[in-house]
């Protein structure tokens, strides 16, 4: 008798990915000499907060891992942001460790204050996966985001207005050199839960996930529920399939305006307005808005409102001063020209 259909569905979601893992590492080493034998077996490691999500995530690892010739290791992120958090940290690793995952880590964090709570809180996660798997030279690091979670960031890009690119939500390879994979972004959030509830997994529900103080948890406790009332079931896959969509037209627009953009240049670098006007909207911002963050400006700050700012220099030019954007970086136009620098 085979596993259940959730373990099943995870463990062979887990089994693709570290399939894809295994034909990077053997495309970037070939002309690489041989490192020593435990080395020469790449490492892959998850990060695991406890959650029902990471778990099962953890769980399908640590079984498909050692098939495939892979070491199999766990990172759990401390946040500092709840009484006790350390205790239950240090507990996350001890479930790690006894499903077999080695090294099994916990690193404890400052959470800052920029960009609000939940942007700061992420950040600095992101910077510790980022140290342990330099400091472990592991080949990938998996997150458990699941098909729920991709409909929320679908949304929240949405309320934002910052256009395809925000409606794409989570993509499935991110990070450097593809470092992140998500193997769960076509698996709802349910059949994670139950995989661990038939396995006896011990889960942890982060109170965070049910506070009205954090939008995320207002979205997917009351938005998303209202969605389904007034749409109906569904609407979850849907904004799954929208995000998919989206990657794929805003890759490809991202891919024209970067052959696009040096046409535009003239001799000495500096953007012609007129070449720019000539380009269909979506190309043209596209090569504003990279030219602006490669003058300084935070991409995480620079928002679609800036960029039509900038963009009214090209297609409404009436004489207007410079247009202020985030990292003190300046736009003006000048005798047909589009500049963009510190200010």
């Amino acid at each position: 008798m085979g596993p259940h259909p959730a373990v099943a569905a995870i463990r062979l979601a887990v089994r693709r990915v570290l399939h894809d893992v295994l034909t990077d590492v053997q495309r970037s080493s070939e002309n690489d000499p041989p490192p020593p034998h435990e080395q020469a077996r790449p490492l892959v490691l998850v990060a695991c907060s406890g959650g029902a999500d990471s778990m099962a995530l953890a769980s399908a690892l640590a079984f498909e891992a050692p098939k495939l010739g892979i070491r199999a290791g766990g990172v759990t992120v401390d946040h500092g942001l709840q009484p006790g958090s350390d205790l239950r940290a240090a507990e996350v690793v001890v479930r790690m460790t006894a499903l077999g995952l080695t090294p099994a880590e916990s690193f404890a964090v400052d959470v800052g204050r920029e960009g609000g709570p939940e942007a700061a809180a992420r950040d600095a996660r992101y910077a510790a996966l980022d140290a342990a798997a330099e400091r472990h030279s592991a080949a990938a690091v998996l997150l458990g985001h699941t098909r729920d979670d991709q409909a929320e960031t679908v949304l929240l890009g949405l309320a934002r207005g910052s256009g395809i690119r925000s409606l794409s939500g989570m993509a499935a390879t991110s990070g450097a050199a593809g470092r992140y994979r998500r193997p769960f972004l076509h698996i709802d959030r349910q059949t994670a839960r139950k995989a661990c509830m038939v396995q006896s997994l011990p889960v942890w529900d982060d109170p965070h996930n049910t506070d009205p103080a954090y939008t995320r948890s207002r979205l997917r406790h009351e938005g998303l529920p209202a969605l389904e009332k007034a749409l109906g079931k569904g609407v979850v896959e849907a904004l799954a399939r929208t995000a998919q969509l989206s990657r794929d037209d805003a890759d490809a627009l991202d891919s024209w305006a970067a052959q696009a953009e040096t046409s535009v240049r003239d001799a000495t670098g500096l953007l012609e307005c007129a070449k720019l006007y000539a380009l269909p909207p979506a190309v043209r911002r596209r090569i504003v808005r990279r030219a602006a963050i490669e003058a300084g400006a935070p991409a995480g700050s620079l928002f679609a409102r800036h960029i039509e700012e900038v963009d009214r220099l090209i297609t409404g030019w009436r004489g207007q001063g410079a247009i202020n954007l985030p990292g003190k970086v300046v736009a003006q136009r000048q005798g047909g020209r589009l500049v963009i620098r510190q200010g």
